[in-house]
């Protein structure tokens, strides 16, 4: 019974791939350093995956940054912006189709989104209605001649044609991109028709499979993949999909012309008996049993019963185990954590540990005795299950005695909207998200008094030092409404985690968000609330430096619960609920202590979108009214404010309106303001503001282009209803970028509210 992963985290153990990127990037490391760094993690990954008991390693799953841009790349889809010789892509070529590029010759990044329902951010592939294809680089050859040489059994990963063709946009006219397909399939067939010479399995990643597909999508499936199996004889191809069960794919999936498919039992369990009946002969089951998107063990005994009744119809050599999907979005090593709590430690698992857990599962399956490992694992989820430690009965109390009002405001938008215009802006109000510079001395100092090496009073010297320089720069650029610049934040859900009760949190539970961006997600491990006030001291002490408002920056609910590992021993929704109820209490302090604007960021409210329409409404509805519960304790006359980013806004444009925030501010640059369509189409009633600076680039906008997208919002959203900022916080970015890239956006304000005035 073979074992296997779908891919593994790439950062490395330390973050090595992040730091070597960045040094690239500024110039520090040449490209033959950058390549050494990426080979040494490659090895040391499929080392410990093999060690840890995994049959058929992944290769193709390491990326310098995106894995659907290297498909983009692998097959020449390269848009003609960036001009690149015959199609063929550098490496400086690819990064600046990933970040852009600074100065008079500069070109904008391509569009980045949310890879389906993940944090994970990737590049989303540009097609034109004339795109050719061709195998325009060979680096995943490379990397499986690598594996090999070093004695693995390699199964070489890539993206399917389907989802790569789905989740790509058309750069110029709108087509279907599956009309593409026949040209697409011939470069597909050349590369695997080279890995089959070189490995014994193919995995194409099709997660589109947990989509509703329309049935004309799902007849593509059977033809596309008998020409891709007819290329290779002898080489396995199995196609993986996750994310979500099949449903109504389930026969498409079920009947394929391949080798293996891939399914997800964590979020399809009910996958499992219907494919069973159902399945080819011909075809092999992966059974993804491990949970590769939480951090909590693996109950063992169930996915041993659930693996043992496939092995039963089927037989130990049409049954692989795995994870459900790839382990990218899971921390690398649980052994690294010397910190967290025994008893809270010992309810984990990260990546290197559930690659052990599969092995045990396979073992279990094939009668070998593992009844010691079986054994701790049943005391340790029993000593989960009663911990007190777990369970508030005050939280409990506090969530059975919500009433209706709770979760709605006193007045309507219009109502308020006029109280509002007491704040004295002006037309087209320019403001920021909320966050500016993270430096490395900001970052030092915040460390420092974190591990005990930096006294309070020093700690709260530097951050109010700051703070102060923040607010002096937005008022020196011409800003209106100003932030405090949250230096005292090391995330945005981390920070309020730690205040919380409910959490606890990693040293290097680092999980790749896109690109070199790295987030250490805290763990939701019991039930949540606020002791004590966490934001209002540092909101006040930027407010006494400065006539001009400035908001109070907080984490949304769902936001918060979506960018945590949360705990599953209980419904999602219950675990929001408490979490709005803790902001709920930050934001009525800080209305109580003079803050007249508020803004509670939810960019993670689409990703939290089911997969399956279907099951869509629920979740929005408890989303809904999870931010409503946050921020429905305040007067007419304090201003709400949400913000979002990097998501497909026509599936929940009634959602957003719902949430009935004062004023929105969303991504738009990347899109050229395309996703105000949405807006435009619903007759959204309330304040936006769609970001005309694209802050995941170096590049620095001038004024004139900014205008431009202003002048394109305003055809969607009047004038009296429309705001100026960028995309999103600016804790990337450096104070040489962002000063004058926020002084161009002042100034682009400016001409146009001399053209409307």
């Amino acid at each position: 019974m073979l074992t296997h992963t779908l891919g593994y985290p790439r950062m490395g153990s330390n973050r090595e791939l992040k730091r070597k990127l960045e040094s690239y990037w500024r110039g520090e490391a040449g490209a033959d350093d950058l390549a050494l760094t990426a080979r040494k993690l490659r090895e040391e990954h499929w080392e410990n995956q093999k060690q840890a008991g995994v049959d058929l390693l992944p290769v193709g799953d390491f990326s310098y940054y995106d894995h659907m841009l290297d498909n983009a790349v692998r097959f020449g889809v390269i848009p003609a912006r960036y001009n690149a010789e015959g199609a063929k892509a550098s490496l400086d070529d690819y990064f600046r189709m990933a970040r852009g590029e600074a100065g008079e010759n500069g070109v904008a990044a391509m569009e980045m989104t949310k890879w389906f329902d993940t944090n994970y951010h990737y590049i989303v592939p540009e097609f034109s209605k004339d795109q050719d294809f061709f195998l325009a680089d060979e680096t995943l050859l490379g990397q499986v001649e690598e594996a090999s040489q070093l004695g693995h059994r390699v199964k070489a990963v890539l993206p399917g044609p389907l989802t790569f063709l789905l989740l790509g946009k058309c750069s110029d006219q709108e087509f279907d991109r599956l009309d593409l397909l026949e040209k697409l399939l011939p470069a597909y067939a050349k590369l695997i028709e080279k890995l089959s010479a070189k490995c014994e399995w193919i995995q194409f990643d099709e997660p589109v499979l947990a989509l509703d597909l329309e049935e004309s999508t799902r007849k593509l499936f059977n033809p596309v993949y008998r020409t891709l199996k007819e290329v290779v004889s002898d080489t396995k191809i199995l196609v993986a999909a996750y994310f979500g069960g099949l449903g109504s794919n389930l026969e498409t999936a079920a009947s394929l012309p391949v080798d293996g498919l891939h399914v997800d039992l964590v979020r399809g369990a009910q996958d499992l008996e219907p494919l069973l009946a159902n399945i080819s002969d011909n075809l092999s089951l992966s059974l993804g049993v491990v949970d590769g998107r939480n951090i909590w063990r693996a109950d063992l005994e169930r996915a041993v019963a659930a693996v043992k009744s496939a092995h039963v119809i089927l037989g130990k050599e049409r049954v692989l185990v795995a994870p459900s999907c790839s382990l990218l979005h899971v921390p690398f090593d649980l052994d690294l954590e010397t910190k967290l709590d025994p008893d809270i430690k010992s309810w984990m698992a990260f990546a290197r540990q559930k690659c052990a857990e599969i092995r045990i599962i396979a073992d279990a399956v094939e009668g070998k005795d593992v009844e010691a490992v079986l054994a701790e694992n049943r005391r340790v989820l029993e000593s989960r299950k009663i911990s007190p430690r777990v369970h508030n009965p005050e939280v409990a109390l506090r969530l059975a005695a919500l009433q209706p009002e709770d979760y709605r405001r006193n007045s309507v938008y219009e109502k308020r909207a006029e109280i509002q215009r007491d704040l004295g802006l002006p037309a087209l109000p320019t403001t920021t998200i909320g966050s500016f510079p993270q430096t490395p001395e900001v970052r030092s100092t915040r460390s420092g008094f974190k591990n005990g090496r930096i006294e309070r009073a020093e700690y709260e010297r530097f951050m109010r030092e700051y703070i102060e320089d923040c607010i002096r720069h937005q008022e020196d650029v011409g800003l209106d409404v100003l932030v405090h610049g949250e230096p005292e934040r090391n995330d945005m859900v981390e920070y309020f985690g730690e205040n919380f009760d409910g959490y606890c949190f990693t040293s290097n539970g680092w999980v790749q968000s896109y690109g070199s961006r790295c987030v250490k997600p805290p763990v939701i491990f019991g039930d949540v609330s606020r002791p004590a006030p966490i934001t209002v001291e540092w909101i006040n002490y930027a407010r006494s430096l400065s006539d001009r408002e400035v908001k109070g920056m907080l984490t949304g609910p769902v936001t918060i619960l979506c960018w945590s590992f949360v705990r599953d021993d209980q419904p999602r929704s219950e675990t929001c609920r408490q979490i709005a109820l803790a902001v709920r209490d930050e934001v009525a302090d800080l209305e109580k202590s003079g803050v007249k604007v508020i803004q509670i960021d939810e960019p993670a409210l689409r990703e939290g979108l089911p997969l399956r329409k279907g099951e869509q409404p629920e979740y929005l509805r408890w989303a809904e009214e999870c931010f409503r519960l946050s921020a429905s304790c305040v007067e007419d006359s304090t201003q709400i404010h949400t913000h979002m980013c990097y998501c497909e806004f026509d599936e929940i444009i009634d959602s957003i309106a719902a949430l009935d925030a004062d004023v929105i501010s969303i991504e738009a640059s990347r899109s050229r303001m395309e996703l105000l369509g949405s807006f435009k189409r619903f007759s959204y009633p309330n304040e936006v503001g769609p970001g005309v600076y694209d802050i995941h680039s170096p590049a620095i906008p001038a004024a004139d282009d900014m205008a431009q997208l202003l002048e394109k919002a305003l055809e969607v959203i009047p004038a009296e209803r429309l705001w100026v900022n960028p995309d999103c916080g600016l804790k990337t970015r450096k104070w040489d970028e962002v000063v004058p890239a926020l002084k161009n956006m002042v100034q682009a304000a400016e001409i146009v509210r001399r053209k409307i005035q």
